[in-house]
């Protein structure tokens, strides 16, 4: 029996400077890559990816189109080391959804790059409009932190995995939130390092400017579902596409019910994490123990790969 592929793609928080460099300097396919998305940029992505500083990389006008494109090298590397294998289904954590996209057709790569910088440009400002903050709670079941969030007035961010769930809003009402994560019986809460409310109503202007950008991007039908954050679920008509990846914004991004949507209902077996870091290898393991996970983020990874 064949396996079936999943691809997925981190989102931010995964950047780390030096990324993409052994891959790019291994492999001329790589290296293609990202010299390609420094001219339709117009700035050098690959100089800040593979040196820094990384406040610059960390920046999330910068590390969006960085991920982006660390993702579709590494999905390039794979392609040339292994053949073209088929891909049974794809998902991307927030940004990675856009990667996720990518790979499938849904826009060309240019285009994608266009989207994921825009995107991190609005989401930058809306960060800088504002006094946002997140935190993640530990040891609990989602209605609990709904519950919380909606007594201190801010929104859920992420459901990573069971147990595993993140808050967003402003930065005053989160560490109230967090203050309170006890008498609501979470085993623990702690702030987390970011630049804003990301998937958060203060996030509405980023939400309200990708829109329109979207709204006049070509969107074609992907070759192979890819599930979306807000509702877990494939979606495959354009105008549904461009909805989704607009309401993530603002709303709740649902990995774990990305990946029991591709093991259940697709049919995965077998799941391939391109980017960075081996962080979404971790939620998987805890969605699902035992799934199959390889992480291919480095010239080493590459190495070892094998499907």
């Amino acid at each position: 029996m064949s396996k079936q592929i999943a691809l997925v793609f981190p989102g931010q928080g995964a950047q780390a400077v030096g990324m993409g460099k052994e891959l790019a300097a291994t492999y001329p396919v790589a290296a293609d890559i990202f010299r390609q998305a420094d001219e339709i940029l117009g700035w050098p992505l690959s100089k800040t990816c593979w040196e820094g500083p990384e406040e610059e990389l960390t920046k999330t006008s910068v590390c969006q189109p960085a991920l982006y494109v660390h993702g579709l090298a590494a999905l390039a590397v794979a392609r040339e080391k292994l053949g073209n294998f088929p891909v049974a289904g794809a998902a991307g954590l927030s940004l990675g959804e856009f990667t996720a996209h990518a790979a499938a057709g849904t826009f060309d790569f240019a285009t994608g790059l266009r989207l994921v910088a825009q995107r991190g440009q609005f989401m930058q400002e809306a960060c800088e409009a504002t006094r946002g903050g997140m935190a993640a709670m530990i040891g609990v079941d989602e209605n609990v932190v709904r519950d919380l969030a909606a007594q201190t007035d801010i929104d859920v961010a992420n459901i990573n995995s069971p147990g595993q769930i993140v808050v967003s809003g402003e930065a005053a009402k989160v560490a109230a939130a967090v203050g309170l994560a006890k008498d609501f019986g979470i085993r623990k809460a702690v702030e987390l390092k970011v630049a804003g409310a990301f998937h958060s109503r203060l996030m509405q202007p980023a939400y309200e400017k990708l829109g329109e950008v979207l709204a006049g991007t070509e969107i074609r039908t992907p070759s192979f579902p890819v599930i979306c954050n807000v509702e877990g679920r494939a979606v495959s008509d354009p105008d549904e596409i461009r909805r989704t990846l607009v309401d993530q914004v603002t709303g709740s991004v649902r990995w774990a019910d990305c990946i029991t949507c591709l093991l259940d209902k697709i049919g995965c077996d077998n799941f391939l994490e391109l980017g960075p870091g081996t962080t979404l290898a971790g939620m998987i393991a805890r969605i699902r123990k035992g799934t199959a996970v390889q992480s291919l983020g480095t010239a080493e990874d590459a190495a070892k790969l094998a499907l």
